[in-house]
């Protein structure tokens, strides 16, 4: 069995190619994608070869870790059948190529208790499980502040609102990204004199950031770390010793994570509208990279499988 997927062979060098794929197991799923995202975190250091060194990191690379479709072959060991609506968080089921993430192909082999049902009715924004998922993760603390308005920024400010709390005031550089009515302000950072807040939630990446976020915090206020940093990351200490600041990083989701976040779309408690801003053909994928990395118009870019074979 084969599939076309996205190879990155390469910093920069991208394109779809034929890849066998492992033959699947009584606890596997083969599952038809329909839409895959681009990850404008993770996915952005490999395209750009700034990615530190990470387990199962190696060329030519399938990535991708946020992929919706249906199951069209299902175990008897799986409690799947044909026809189930799908996510799916990547796979490593390629001959040939590293399946670090692996998500981005036409066709998959995944183990069952890695998928999670979703509703068909979410068609392409489906896809956005995961990053939803890794906001909810981040959350402890309701966030008062929010650093970026990307994608992330905006699910952490959709769920404290879902959570009952404050809406937050974000952070956000670009005034495209300012404009609208988000049911919470969003500012140019030179215009917040604020410095009392309790738990700031960076969604950036920019680890420059971290010595004015320290600035910003009530003493005993807390920064999240929600973004992806490929940098070392490092801070004055006495403004953070006055402050008795406290520093969280967020690592990624978990299955629970996934099923709570799926409870909280299907309650319609968390919408996951306005998120895909734009969306190509899986064909143009040497195309949608670098718009999706370079374009600031561009919140998420997803690719669409439908029409490869």
């Amino acid at each position: 069995m084969e599939t076309e997927a996205v190879i990155l062979s390469g910093p920069r060098q991208i394109g779809l190619s034929t890849v066998d794929l492992v033959p699947p197991g009584a606890g596997d799923l083969v599952v038809e994608i329909s839409h895959s995202g681009i990850s404008s975190g993770t996915e952005k250091l490999f395209w750009t070869g700034a990615m530190p060194p990470f387990p199962g990191m190696g060329f030519p690379l399938v990535p991708g870790y946020e992929a919706v479709g249906d199951v069209i072959e299902a175990g008897p060991d799986t409690g799947y059948r044909p026809g189930d609506r799908v996510f799916v968080p990547g796979a490593s089921c390629y001959d040939g190529a590293f399946g670090l993430f692996g998500g981005s192909a036409r066709r998959l082999v995944t183990a069952a208790d890695r998928v999670t049902r979703v509703d068909p009715a979410l068609g392409a924004e489906g896809a956005l499980l995961a990053l939803a998922a890794t906001a909810l993760h981040a959350m402890d603390a309701a966030p008062e502040l929010i650093v970026g308005h990307g994608t992330l920024g905006r699910l952490l400010a959709r769920l404290t609102i879902a959570s009952g709390a404050e809406p937050p005031t974000v952070w956000e550089v670009d005034p495209a990204r300012r404009r609208g009515d988000f049911g919470y302000y969003v500012i140019d950072p030179k215009d917040d004199e604020r410095r009392d807040y309790q738990a700031i939630y960076d969604a950036s990446g920019n680890g420059t950031l971290l010595n004015k976020l320290i600035r910003r915090i009530a003493k005993g206020g807390e920064i999240v770390l929600a973004g992806f940093y490929s940098d070392d990351l490092s801070f004055a200490f006495p403004p953070a010793f006055m402050k008795e600041a406290r520093l969280r990083i967020a690592a990624e989701w978990t299955p629970e994570d996934l099923v709570a976040t799926r409870a909280l779309i299907e309650a319609g408690d968390l919408s996951l509208g306005g998120l895909i801003t734009h969306t190509r053909p899986a064909s143009e994928v040497a195309e949608a990279y670098p718009q999706a990395f370079d374009d600031p118009e561009c919140l998420k870019m997803i690719l669409d499988w439908r029409a490869v074979a």
